[in-house]
């Protein structure tokens, strides 16, 4: 009896699962909160060098004085005399702020603008620093102490960082706290994304995963400006968005360790008392029979793959065999491509002609429907076609985008501008969040907490390039939009190189992630396979573990070998059930 097996008899789409589907959701919340707080912060309204003959003007004249400079924010004016007005050498420092519903951001009380913006361009770099820092350091921490502990430690981290941020006042204490918020991110949502997935039925995944991200990010997403709208100054919407955090460290005590991570562990015992406990919650019971068959399968297959003396398996043994090689490289590429357009295009809200705080609330929308549309399909035409087809549909809605800009140089229309952006924001929705399920459901459970770790440290890695790209377009406005939408082709087109996870039993040791796929074509896709094919033909990875359990139980069947481990004759009635669960 594998896990799947025991897991449906403790229940896999029960109470519990609900539970922790809520619980993700409330991950989601505080992630969208975190993630893009330097976004919301940061934000900068229309501003000008201050005179004291302006004092009295409204904004609307303000701007009409300063429009005839090339850079209006920046310019300082010496004498102002009717329609004429004399330029000064000096430069500005003090400004005039046209604050967006009467938000005063950090950029504005700090005059971070003009030649002191570069200051918090510097803080994101630190936060993309140590998002990279973080990933690696809690993905290994996951697969050495466990996940629920290295996503409360990630979390905490996070509420460190944001809520130090409050009382940092130079460049320097900035990037510093930062650094430490970034090193929470993206630990803190993916940690609690692989629990749900490994303790939920795999037909209820996209469901469930995609369901519980798209209402959930998108509210948060929706929420945040407004939360800081509301708070009216930086500091208390830092505080507000922070201290929910602290809330996750009673995770500890309502949500089940990982049961396969304990099993890879050798911890059978461990994975059964948790296996027992959501059973419990379900209101389910289950005979002690059914745990003592699966601590069985565990034991089989421990001594199958070498025994106790098999070291764990690392990060680096993923690029040992070149199955495993390239469909890591190719997830890595992937990440690099969604999470840098993802960046790029989500906090791209400034300059359009639309309030940010608006911009951001309606590209957020596109998160909702993009989930919908994940549920709908992505079990029908599976993971491989939904990531490649997603990827190739945002690079069409952003290739556009640039072409439309491009025609608008000298007269942008701002509804048109919204609008292109909210389409190219829904491509990207799509395939950030199938590229999530698709690479936690390839990666061997083994490794999954570093190899999903160092999937997404690669596009952290990758959002670096955001700023320089989008820079780009002060030379060529389609420049950013053509870039990132050849990125987006090229990732659809690897993504068929992968195998496809819809409906099979996901490989938890780098052997069976060596087989996992084997034989299967780049244009298979379970919407176009029959059946009947697919009854009469097992996949590789079946056909593995069937080979290895047979021989291995038939061998200690026939030969009545010693327990080495124990020193004792090896049951043959034992032996022979075992025989009879591998054959089935």
């Amino acid at each position: 009896m594998d896990f799947d097996q025991i897991l449906a008899k403790c229940g896999d789409f029960n109470r519990y699962q609900f539970m922790i589907l809520a619980l993700f959701g409330f991950i989601n919340i505080i992630v969208s909160m975190h993630y893009f707080t330097q976004t919301i912060i940061s934000f900068v309204p229309d501003h000008w060098c201050y005179h004291e003959s302006l004092v009295n003007m409204t904004y609307k004249e303000i701007g009409s004085i300063y429009s005839r400079f090339k850079y209006p924010s920046c310019t300082r004016l010496a004498e102002i005399n009717g329609p004429n007005v004399t330029v000064s050498t000096e430069a500005c420092d003090r400004w005039i702020y046209n604050y967006d519903f009467g938000y005063r951001s950090m950029n504005t009380e700090l005059n971070w603008v003009c030649d002191s913006a570069y200051k918090a361009r510097v803080g994101q770099s630190l936060f993309f620093i140590g998002s990279v820092v973080g990933t690696l350091f809690y993905g290994l921490l996951a697969d050495k102490i466990g996940r629920v502990p290295a996503l409360i430690l990630s979390n905490f981290c996070g509420f460190a960082g944001d809520f130090s941020t409050i009382f940092t006042k130079s460049v320097v204490t900035f990037s510093l706290c930062r650094f430490i918020s970034g090193l929470a991110a993206d630990t803190n949502f993916y940690l609690m994304y692989i629990i749900v997935l490994e303790y939920i039925r795999p037909s209820m995944r996209t469901l469930g995963l995609n369901m519980a991200v798209g209402l959930f990010y998108c509210l948060g997403l929706v929420f945040t400006p407004w939360l800081a709208v509301l708070a009216g100054h930086w500091q208390i919407y830092l505080a507000c968005t922070s201290l929910p955090i602290l809330l996750v460290v009673l995770y500890y005590f309502v949500v089940q360790e990982s049961a396969q991570w304990l099993v890879t562990r050798n911890d059978v015992d461990g994975a059964i008392m948790r296996l027992k406990r959501v059973a419990r919650f379900n209101g389910r019971i289950v005979p002690q029979a059914d745990f003592d068959e699966f601590r069985r399968h565990c034991q089989i297959t421990r001594e199958m793959q070498g025994g106790d003396d098999k070291k764990h398996a690392t990060l680096m043994d993923m690029f040992r065999t070149p199955r495993m090689r390239k469909n890591t490289l190719i997830l890595f590429f992937k990440s690099m491509v969604i999470t840098l357009c993802f960046d790029a295009v989500s906090r791209n809200v400034e300059g359009m002609g639309i309030s940010p705080f608006i911009m951001f609330s309606l590209g957020a929308l596109a998160v909702l429907p993009a989930s919908i549309l994940l549920v709908l399909l992505q079990d029908r035409i599976g993971r491989k076609g939904m990531a490649s087809g997603s990827l190739l549909v945002g690079g069409v809605f952003t290739v556009a985008a640039g072409i439309a800009i491009a025609y608008q140089q000298h007269n942008h229309n701002a509804i048109l501008l919204a609008c292109l952006t909210i389409a190219a924001r829904f491509g990207v929705a799509i395939s950030y969040e199938s590229g999530s399920q698709y690479a936690t459901e390839l990666i061997p459970t083994c490794v999954r907490g570093q190899g999903v770790a160092a999937v997404h440290v690669a596009g952290f890695a990758a959002s670096f390039l955001a700023p320089y790209i989008l820079w780009l377009g002060t030379f060529f406005k389609a420049a950013p939009s053509i870039i990132l939408g050849v990125l987006f082709f090229a990732g659809s087109f690897v993504c068929l190189l992968l195998p496809e996870t819809l409906n099979r039993t996901l490989p938890t040791t780098i052997e069976e992630g060596e087989v996992f796929g084997k034989g299967e074509r780049m244009f298979d896709f379970p919407c176009l396979s029959h059946h009947d094919d697919d009854d009469e033909e097992d996949s590789e990875l079946e056909k593995y573990k069937r080979k290895h359990s047979l021989i291995d139980a038939k061998q200690q069947v026939e030969s009545g070998q010693y327990n080495k481990r124990k020193g004792s004759l090896i049951d043959a009635d034992r032996e022979e059930q075992a025989l009879k669960d591998a054959k089935h």
